[in-house]
This record gives C-alpha cells, sequence and structure tokens, in this order.
C-alpha cells in the first residue's frame, strides 16, 4: 500500500481569493470531492496544504502577504484554525477524518525525528479514512527553522515517504511557453529552465521558479512530479492514472 502514496500539494492561490486572501469555499469544495474520489479507489493521500497565512490575513485586517515574522506567524496562527476546520467539514461529508501535522525544517532533517514523522503518516494511512494533511509550521518557525515554502515541504514529504508521485496544485495549467501553451511533458528539467518566471500571487510566497526546485528535489529522489491546475481539480484522476493533464517530469 505505501508504496503508492500520492503526495499533493496545494498552494495558496488555488485555496483564497485573489482580492482578500479569504478562504475560496468553492475551490475548496472541488479540491476535497476530487480527493475523495481518489481515497475512495484505493489511493493513498497526503495533501501538502498552503493557505494557513492567507487565509489568517483578512482577520489581521491587512491588504496583502505580511512582510514582518511576527504578522505572518499570526496569521498563520488564526488561518490554520480556518483552514483546518474547513477541510474537517468538507471531508467529513465524504466520511472521512482529516489529521493535522505541522512541521518544520529540523523534523525532516534528522532521520529520527523525521522517522517518527514516516510512522505516524503510515499509522494514519493504514487505517484507510483519514488524510493526513501537512503545513509547515508557519507560526513558530524562524529562518533557522523554515523548509522554505510548502513546494519544497511537498518534495521533502514526498522523498521520505518514497511516495510514487507528486501533484502540485497551483492557479496555472502547468509550465507555460512565451506563448502561453502548457508543456506537457519534461523529459530534462533543465531544458525548460527558460519557461519560468518568478512572479508569484499577493497571498502566497511561492512562484513557478519554487517549484522547479521543487520538482528537481522530488525528481532526484525517484518521485515522478507534475504540475497542475488546481482550478480544475477534477483531472486528478487523470494525472494519478498517468493521463495528459498539466505539465508531467519525468523520471530517467
Amino acid at each position: 500500500m505505501f508504496e503508492n502514496i500520492v503526495v499533493i500539494k496545494i498552494g495558496t492561490g488555488v485555496l483564497t481569493r485573489e482580492q482578500d486572501g479569504t478562504l475560496d469555499e468553492a475551490s475548496l469544495v472541488r479540491l476535497v470531492t476530487s480527493i475523495s474520489e481518489l481515497v475512495a479507489d484505493g489511493v493513498p493521500v497526503v495533501m501538502v496544504s498552503s493557505g494557513a497565512v492567507g487565509a489568517g490575513v483578512s482577520a489581521l485586517h491587512l491588504d496583502g502577504y505580511p512582510d514582518d515574522t511576527a504578522s505572518r506567524q499570526a496569521c498563520a496562527a488564526v488561518g490554520q484554525t480556518r483552514l483546518m476546520h474547513a477541510y474537517e467539514n468538507l471531508f467529513q461529508k465524504f466520511r472521512l477524518n482529516v489529521a493535522q501535522i505541522l512541521l518544520t525544517a529540523g523534523d525532516l532533517e534528522s532521520d529520527q525525528r523525521s522517522g517518527l514523522v514516516m510512522d505516524t503518516l503510515h499509522r494514519l494511512l493504514r487505517v484507510g479514512n483519514i488524510v493526513p494533511i501537512i503545513n509547515e509550521n508557519d507560526s513558530v518557525a524562524v529562518e533557522e527553522l523554515r523548509v522554505g515554502d510548502n513546494d519544497m515541504l511537498s518534495a521533502k514529504v514526498a522523498k521520505l515517504l518514497k511516495a510514487r508521485l507528486l501533484v502540485m496544485l497551483s492557479t496555472v495549467d502547468g509550465l507555460q511557453r512565451a506563448d502561453g501553451s502548457t508543456v506537457a511533458e519534461v523529459a530534462d528539467i533543465d531544458d525548460v529552465a527558460s519557461h519560468v518566471r518568478a512572479d508569484h500571487g499577493k497571498f502566497s510566497i511561492g512562484g513557478m521558479a519554487s517549484k522547479l526546485l521543487a520538482v528537481r528535489t522530488a525528481l532526484d529522489s525517484g518521485v515522478e512530479t507534475v504540475i497542475a491546475s488546481g482550478r480544475k481539480p477534477a483531472a486528478l484522476s487523470t494525472i494519478v492514472a498517468g493521463g495528459v493533464a498539466g505539465t508531467r517530469f519525468l523520471l530517467d
């Protein structure tokens, strides 16, 4: 069972509204529905979900992603509860439970601590109706404790679990060429470096550049990776089955 784990990373821009950073309930419903269908089909899914800081922005009356550490951590403290409450309520409609796991860099760098994380995730997946949801522990993490961003966190989690597939859901359909078309398949990641832009959403810190670094980490660990649109989560079943959707980065 644990050889077929699929790690699904969901970006802040997918989960929140661009104009104010509040949680986008309609997007959450679509995501949870598609992920629940995968679980019902017997696919062991581990989620890495952004959105905590973005979800807390409105509570602190901010108009964008905070620059200072104290505000980011305060937003995360408020937003993480909102995010998990939303996930719990939606997954319950499919008779699924959720488990929250908050990590810092040290949890993945130490063999002992990373082993405990892996054992916990395996134990949760063994039940069959629990979806583990991982996020970086932004409410306490400082620079020396940070993994980097949730793109890299998802790659490191996929490596730890020896996942079959990492799916990174973003606000775009995948890696795009200059003419706006999507690259369907990438055999050599170095060949597409010129396609990557450094922009990102108002309420997020990642971007395609950070995703490419995470993709490289995952591929080096033997994990095939797909970048696809989180606004079209119905394609998840196609992606997991090996079909064409988004950009698939192939193993050597």
